[in-house]
């Protein structure tokens, strides 16, 4: 081959890669030019609780896509009422929502198993353990699956239902007409106990206990009552709880959820797992260190006998709520068999 030749077989073999190249990164290169993908996203939680149960996560999601995505945070009823989430999720209006199915109000037959179904758990650890190896996740799958325009991502948990008052709670029958903040499903078991819900926007409940037109709350656990300023505004925290911790989720838009690629769908995934991680210290160790630490709020109880009425009211609720669907039954069912165990087990899955 003479000079000519082989700079003429040369030129070929690099116009050959010159135009291959661009073939063979041409993944990267529509990665780099599609528009950043843009959601907005409203809590079920006010500012100050935001700060802790969702921020987190959605600051992390933001710095690693870097850019290729951005979730924007809304707060309790910032852009829709929480009651009307749902249906703001189905049309569009916001692209995913942390909350219960119980508060969104989800036309799911499993909705009111969200947010504070009355003692299917004790701890914490049970929401977690209840949707990965007792099969709720499925369920809630398969739920959803049913329902146009929203898909359910993720479930975990939160804290446990307590009150907490302007006068105490000593007795069952402190609780008749009681006027509390409560969820749906936990205020519709209350009330068989003489307690009266009620309903108003997370940011009001302060200002309607100041205002003389609630006695408490009973929506939450000690950390959200000094994370919220609820504390400043009653003065008794009841140790006993109907539920041992808040069922909630991270649901998004169906259309909006489909035009995320997959690497940031997994992305957004294991930040769903970051904020349950985050929720399951912060809350145990708060509930801990705030009972024996907090100065605002002087702690009652209900005796162990007496409120084992509320546990067994508790057990016909749960047959009550079955009865709605065949895909309820089998919540109940799971929820049964998973208490069974973990009262077989002994401590320290259950004491007592």
């Amino acid at each position: 081959m003479d000079k000519r030749e082989f700079l003429k077989t040369a030129g070929a073999t690099a116009l050959g890669a010159t135009v291959l190249a661009p073939a063979a990164c041409a993944p990267n290169v529509s990665t780099r030019s599609r528009s950043p993908i843009h959601w907005r996203l409203q809590t079920y939680a006010g500012g100050p609780l935001a700060e802790h149960v969702v921020k987190p996560a959605v600051d992390s999601f933001n710095q690693i896509a870097n850019g290729e995505m951005t979730i924007e945070l809304h707060t309790a009823d910032e852009l829709v009422p929480t009651d009307e989430l749902f249906s703001a999720l189905q049309e569009g209006v916001v692209d995913a929502v942390q909350s219960d199915d119980d508060s969104m109000a989800s036309p799911a037959d499993i909705a009111v198993f969200g947010g504070y179904f009355p003692f299917a758990t004790r701890y914490s650890l049970d929401v977690p353990v209840l949707f990965h190896q007792y099969g709720l996740a499925e369920i809630w799958e398969e739920a959803y699956g049913e329902i146009d325009g929203v898909t359910w991502l993720s479930a975990g948990s939160w804290d446990p239902c307590h009150f907490n008052t302007v006068e105490p709670i000593r007795s069952l029958a402190d609780l008749e007409g009681l006027r509390v903040f409560t969820m749906p499903t936990a205020g519709e078991f209350l009330s068989r106990f003489g307690v009266v819900p009620v309903s108003v926007p997370w940011d009001d409940a302060a200002d309607a206990v100041r205002r003389g037109e609630l006695d408490g709350l009973a929506w939450s656990g000690i950390t959200e009552d000094y994370t919220a300023g609820w504390a400043d505004v009653t003065n008794y925290f009841l140790t006993n709880n109907i539920s041992g911790a808040w069922c909630g989720s991270f649901f998004a838009n169906t259309d909006s959820w489909n035009a995320v690629p997959p690497h940031l769908q997994e992305l957004f995934r294991v930040c769903m797992d970051s904020s349950h991680y985050y929720r399951l210290h912060w809350y145990w160790g708060g509930e801990a260190r705030l009972r024996t630490e907090g100065t605002k709020l002087e702690l009652t109880t209900v005796p162990d006998d007496e409120w084992r009425q509320v546990e067994v009211e508790a057990l016909r609720f749960w047959d009550e709520m079955a009865a709605a669907s065949p895909r309820a039954a089998r919540v109940v069912e799971i929820l049964k068999a998973y208490n069974a165990t973990m009262e077989e087990a002994g401590r320290p899955y259950r004491y007592g």
